[in-house]
Protein backbone atom coordinates (compact mmCIF):
# COMPACT_ATOMS: atom_id res chain seq x y z
CA UNK A 1 0.00 0.00 0.00
CA UNK A 2 1.68 3.50 -1.09
CA UNK A 3 2.31 5.54 1.88
CA UNK A 4 -0.29 8.08 1.15
CA UNK A 5 -3.14 5.62 0.69
CA UNK A 6 -1.83 4.19 4.01
CA UNK A 7 -2.05 7.15 6.02
CA UNK A 8 -5.61 7.86 4.54
CA UNK A 9 -6.11 4.90 5.31
CA UNK A 10 -4.83 5.65 9.02
CA UNK A 11 -6.43 8.67 8.99
CA UNK A 12 -10.02 7.17 8.38
CA UNK A 13 -9.53 4.57 10.97
CA UNK A 14 -8.78 7.03 13.70
CA UNK A 15 -12.48 8.24 14.13
CA UNK A 16 -14.47 4.96 14.09
CA UNK A 17 -11.53 3.38 16.71
CA UNK A 18 -12.14 6.06 18.88
CA UNK A 19 -16.11 6.08 18.91
CA UNK A 20 -15.91 2.53 19.56
CA UNK A 21 -13.06 2.66 22.45
CA UNK A 22 -15.63 5.39 24.42
CA UNK A 23 -18.39 2.87 23.93
CA UNK A 24 -16.25 0.52 25.34
CA UNK A 25 -14.75 2.52 28.30
CA UNK A 26 -18.72 3.16 29.20
CA UNK A 27 -19.12 -0.52 29.24
CA UNK A 28 -16.36 -0.89 31.06
CA UNK A 29 -16.76 1.89 33.69
CA UNK A 30 -20.70 0.88 33.71
CA UNK A 31 -19.40 -2.77 34.76
CA UNK A 32 -16.83 -1.84 37.16
CA UNK A 33 -19.09 0.90 39.43
CA UNK A 34 -22.36 -1.66 39.21
CA UNK A 35 -24.37 0.85 36.71
CA UNK A 36 -27.54 0.31 35.06
CA UNK A 37 -27.33 2.88 32.62
CA UNK A 38 -29.92 1.71 30.49
CA UNK A 39 -32.26 4.04 31.72
CA UNK A 40 -30.52 6.62 29.52
CA UNK A 41 -31.94 5.06 26.60
CA UNK A 42 -34.73 6.61 24.20
CA UNK A 43 -38.04 6.35 26.35
CA UNK A 44 -40.18 7.50 23.41
CA UNK A 45 -42.84 10.75 23.83
CA UNK A 46 -41.30 11.47 27.26
CA UNK A 47 -39.70 14.72 28.06
CA UNK A 48 -37.02 12.72 30.12
CA UNK A 49 -36.66 10.17 27.50
CA UNK A 50 -35.15 12.67 24.87
CA UNK A 51 -31.80 12.69 26.51
CA UNK A 52 -31.72 9.41 25.40
CA UNK A 53 -31.08 10.80 21.26
CA UNK A 54 -27.83 11.68 22.80
CA UNK A 55 -26.92 9.07 25.35
CA UNK A 56 -28.83 5.51 23.83
CA UNK A 57 -26.02 4.72 20.72
CA UNK A 58 -23.56 4.64 24.00
CA UNK A 59 -25.42 2.07 26.13
CA UNK A 60 -25.51 -1.46 25.73
CA UNK A 61 -27.04 -4.27 27.11
CA UNK A 62 -24.06 -6.26 28.26
CA UNK A 63 -20.71 -7.80 26.92
CA UNK A 64 -22.56 -9.68 23.86
CA UNK A 65 -24.21 -6.65 22.54
CA UNK A 66 -21.41 -4.34 22.42
CA UNK A 67 -19.06 -6.76 21.00
CA UNK A 68 -21.76 -7.95 18.39
CA UNK A 69 -22.11 -4.39 17.42
CA UNK A 70 -17.81 -2.84 17.17
CA UNK A 71 -17.12 -4.89 14.46
CA UNK A 72 -19.49 -3.54 12.01
CA UNK A 73 -18.96 0.39 13.40
CA UNK A 74 -14.81 -0.13 12.99
CA UNK A 75 -15.81 -1.36 9.25
CA UNK A 76 -18.43 1.07 8.23
CA UNK A 77 -16.77 3.91 10.25
CA UNK A 78 -13.78 2.99 8.03
CA UNK A 79 -15.42 2.89 4.79
CA UNK A 80 -17.57 6.24 5.73
CA UNK A 81 -14.23 7.93 6.27
CA UNK A 82 -12.20 6.44 3.75
CA UNK A 83 -14.81 7.03 0.27
CA UNK A 84 -17.09 9.96 1.65
CA UNK A 85 -14.38 11.98 3.51
CA UNK A 86 -16.37 15.31 2.70
CA UNK A 87 -19.59 14.09 3.92
CA UNK A 88 -18.58 11.67 6.67
CA UNK A 89 -18.94 13.53 9.87
CA UNK A 90 -21.95 14.81 8.40
CA UNK A 91 -23.46 11.61 7.68
CA UNK A 92 -22.47 10.26 11.06
CA UNK A 93 -24.02 13.08 13.03
CA UNK A 94 -27.06 12.54 10.39
CA UNK A 95 -27.65 9.05 11.18
CA UNK A 96 -27.04 9.27 14.84
CA UNK A 97 -29.70 12.26 15.67
CA UNK A 98 -32.77 11.40 13.18
CA UNK A 99 -32.67 8.25 13.92
CA UNK A 100 -33.28 8.81 17.29
CA UNK A 101 -35.72 11.49 16.77
CA UNK A 102 -37.69 8.98 14.73
CA UNK A 103 -37.67 6.54 17.73
CA UNK A 104 -38.65 9.28 20.25
CA UNK A 105 -41.68 9.98 18.04
CA UNK A 106 -42.88 6.68 16.79
CA UNK A 107 -41.59 3.63 18.48
CA UNK A 108 -43.29 1.60 21.36
CA UNK A 109 -42.83 2.81 24.73
CA UNK A 110 -39.49 0.78 26.04
CA UNK A 111 -35.76 1.63 26.75
CA UNK A 112 -34.15 1.73 23.25
CA UNK A 113 -30.24 1.41 23.84
CA UNK A 114 -27.20 0.50 21.56
CA UNK A 115 -25.32 1.71 18.29
CA UNK A 116 -27.53 -1.06 15.75
CA UNK A 117 -29.30 1.30 14.73
CA UNK A 118 -26.60 3.05 13.51
CA UNK A 119 -25.05 0.02 11.75
CA UNK A 120 -28.68 0.08 9.88
CA UNK A 121 -28.38 3.41 9.30
CA UNK A 122 -24.50 3.26 7.73
CA UNK A 123 -25.50 0.17 5.71
CA UNK A 124 -28.34 1.02 4.00
CA UNK A 125 -27.06 4.43 3.58
CA UNK A 126 -23.62 2.37 1.27
CA UNK A 127 -26.13 0.13 -0.23
CA UNK A 128 -28.45 2.59 -1.52
CA UNK A 129 -25.63 5.53 -2.47
CA UNK A 130 -24.06 2.58 -4.50
CA UNK A 131 -27.19 2.35 -6.79
CA UNK A 132 -27.69 5.56 -6.92
CA UNK A 133 -24.53 6.50 -7.75
CA UNK A 134 -23.21 3.04 -9.89
CA UNK A 135 -20.36 2.54 -6.81
CA UNK A 136 -19.85 -0.90 -6.42
CA UNK A 137 -17.64 -0.21 -3.73
CA UNK A 138 -20.41 0.50 -1.33
CA UNK A 139 -22.29 -1.97 -2.39
CA UNK A 140 -19.72 -4.41 -1.78
CA UNK A 141 -19.18 -3.37 1.48
CA UNK A 142 -22.64 -3.13 2.57
CA UNK A 143 -23.14 -6.63 1.46
CA UNK A 144 -19.97 -7.64 3.48
CA UNK A 145 -21.39 -5.59 6.54
CA UNK A 146 -24.34 -7.55 6.24
CA UNK A 147 -23.10 -11.38 5.84
CA UNK A 148 -20.75 -10.38 9.00
CA UNK A 149 -23.42 -8.97 10.94
CA UNK A 150 -26.33 -11.99 10.59
CA UNK A 151 -29.91 -11.64 10.30
CA UNK A 152 -29.58 -7.98 8.98
CA UNK A 153 -32.54 -7.78 7.34
CA UNK A 154 -34.50 -9.57 9.55
CA UNK A 155 -33.68 -7.28 12.32
CA UNK A 156 -36.52 -4.53 10.71
CA UNK A 157 -38.83 -6.82 11.69
CA UNK A 158 -40.88 -7.36 15.17
CA UNK A 159 -39.94 -10.68 16.13
CA UNK A 160 -38.18 -10.05 19.31
CA UNK A 161 -39.68 -8.38 22.21
CA UNK A 162 -36.07 -7.59 23.77
CA UNK A 163 -34.71 -6.55 20.53
CA UNK A 164 -35.78 -2.28 19.25
CA UNK A 165 -35.89 -3.53 15.46
CA UNK A 166 -37.64 0.34 15.82
CA UNK A 167 -33.88 1.37 15.93
CA UNK A 168 -32.97 -0.75 12.98
CA UNK A 169 -35.79 0.45 10.75
CA UNK A 170 -35.52 4.16 11.25
CA UNK A 171 -32.17 3.84 11.02
CA UNK A 172 -32.01 2.18 7.60
CA UNK A 173 -34.77 4.96 6.66
CA UNK A 174 -32.62 7.83 7.61
CA UNK A 175 -29.95 5.94 6.00
CA UNK A 176 -31.21 5.85 2.59
CA UNK A 177 -32.54 9.45 2.95
CA UNK A 178 -29.10 10.43 3.57
CA UNK A 179 -27.87 8.50 0.28
CA UNK A 180 -30.15 10.50 -1.84
CA UNK A 181 -29.40 13.93 -0.11
CA UNK A 182 -25.60 13.63 -0.24
CA UNK A 183 -25.82 11.56 -3.71
CA UNK A 184 -23.83 14.51 -5.54
CA UNK A 185 -21.01 14.68 -2.94
CA UNK A 186 -17.86 12.42 -2.63
CA UNK A 187 -18.46 11.12 -6.06
CA UNK A 188 -16.95 7.32 -6.56
CA UNK A 189 -13.72 7.53 -8.90
CA UNK A 190 -13.61 6.47 -12.34
CA UNK A 191 -11.53 3.66 -13.70
CA UNK A 192 -9.63 3.05 -17.32
CA UNK A 193 -11.54 0.27 -17.20
CA UNK A 194 -14.71 1.24 -16.53
CA UNK A 195 -14.00 4.23 -19.52
CA UNK A 196 -13.24 0.90 -21.71
CA UNK A 197 -16.54 -0.93 -20.79
CA UNK A 198 -18.55 1.97 -21.95
CA UNK A 199 -16.52 2.90 -24.77
CA UNK A 200 -17.42 -1.25 -26.16
CA UNK A 201 -21.13 -0.75 -25.35
CA UNK A 202 -20.94 2.31 -27.37
CA UNK A 203 -19.80 0.40 -30.30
Amino acid sequence: MPNTEKQKFLNSLAYPLIFVLILWCIKIAEIGFHLNLSKHGIYPRSISGLVGIITAPLVHADLNHLISNSVPLLLLGLGISYFYPTISKKLFVWVYLFHGILIWIFARQAFHIGASGLIYGFVSFFFFSGVIRRDNRSIALALIVTFLYGGLSWGILPIRGDVSWEAHLFGSIVGIIAAFIFKKKDPAPKYDWEDEELNQESQ
